[in-house]
């Protein structure tokens, strides 16, 4: 089995205000003179996890962790109804990440983050190629109306049950599930308490139907976060894919030849249900240099072999400059 590193602890950490009245947590573990990597979670919504850090050599990295905007330990979080959410957008994001390199005063980092935090490293990396180093994904995704969809509806056809049950939570959609995620967004706005609860408990049981074959329902990685961090979570989650993430539909893969000269390695599982591989098949072949490796055995939550793949990237490039 895969060894993880060891855990640390940050030696460093602080709210960075970003403005609007947003304060953004940060953290740094390892070396301080270490080679300079951002993690960025997923979601959107989730928050970093101490966990992250243990795929890193302390020896050799600097590794910092954020919460983004209205999640984890960034504030006001999204969680508390009167938490405005205008000023939480991808374009608010990645200004976010510019202002924690400055803080530290990095150079140029390594990204590295999977399913959502992808998307949101691919946008950052093609408005600042020239602060990235390297890229290092895992469960690729660039969050298209297209992808949306198939996560919010498609998947539906394996799924029937639970489809039936996620649509039944939002009243009023028509049974194609066309407008799903805008009425579970509307739901999370809700100023009914219950209504915001239900909404919650039920969109996280759909994701964690869509992870069942990763799962054999023995976990129930959705379901079972803490409940103010769901209410963020799926707030968060149900307004950017509710707008594309702000992005033109297939901007990401159309410009990813920004990334030329910046080395990726892209790791997506075969049998990742909540985003299909068709994707990362596409980014690899638009950005040049890209390499990419389809992990058989892996979901979107990973696999063993999947870990390996991840370790010896980041490994590799831990002594480049």
């Amino acid at each position: 089995m895969t060894e993880l590193y060891a855990p640390v602890e940050p030696y460093a950490r602080g709210m960075l205000d970003v403005g609007d009245g947003n304060h953004v947590y940060w953290e740094e573990c390892g070396n301080p003179e270490g080679k300079p990597a951002l993690v960025v979670h997923g979601g959107p919504g989730s928050g970093c996890r101490p966990g992250m850090r243990r795929l890193f050599d302390p020896e050799r990295y600097r590794i910092v962790l954020f919460d983004q905007r209205g999640c984890g330990r960034s504030t006001p979080h999204a969680s508390d109804p009167a938490t405005d959410m205008r000023h939480n957008t991808t374009a608010h994001l990645i200004a976010d990440m510019e202002r924690l390199r400055e803080r530290l005063s990095i150079d140029r980092w390594l990204l590295y983050g999977g399913s959502w935090g992808s998307t949101l490293i691919l946008a950052y990396a093609q408005t600042h190629p020239e602060r990235v180093s390297e890229i290092v994904i895992p469960a690729v995704t660039t969050t298209r109306r297209c992808e949306v969809d198939w996560l919010y509806r498609g998947a539906g056809r394996f799924f029937p049950e639970a489809w039936d049950r996620f649509l039944a939570g939002a009243p009023g959609v028509p049974a194609d599930g066309e407008g799903v995620v805008a009425a579970y967004a509307r739901l999370t706005e809700d100023p009914d308490p219950a209504v915001r609860a239900k909404a919650t408990a039920d969109w996280c049981a759909w994701e964690d139907a869509v992870l069942l074959i990763e799962t054999k329902g023995v976990t129930t990685p959705y379901t079972g976060r803490a409940d103010l961090a769901k209410l963020a979570l799926v707030r968060i989650c149900a307004r950017y894919f509710g707008h594309g993430a702000w992005l033109e539909e297939g901007a990401l893969l159309r410009d990813a030849g920004r990334l030329a000269g910046i080395p990726g390695v892209l790791i997506h599982g075969r049998i990742d249900m909540a985003a299909p591989v068709d994707t990362a098949w596409a980014l690899a072949k638009a950005w040049p240099g890209a390499e990419l490796t389809v992990v058989e055995d892996a979901g979107h939550m990973g696999s063993d072999v999947m870990l390996d793949r991840i370790l010896q990237a980041l490994d590799r490039f831990a002594g480049a400059r």
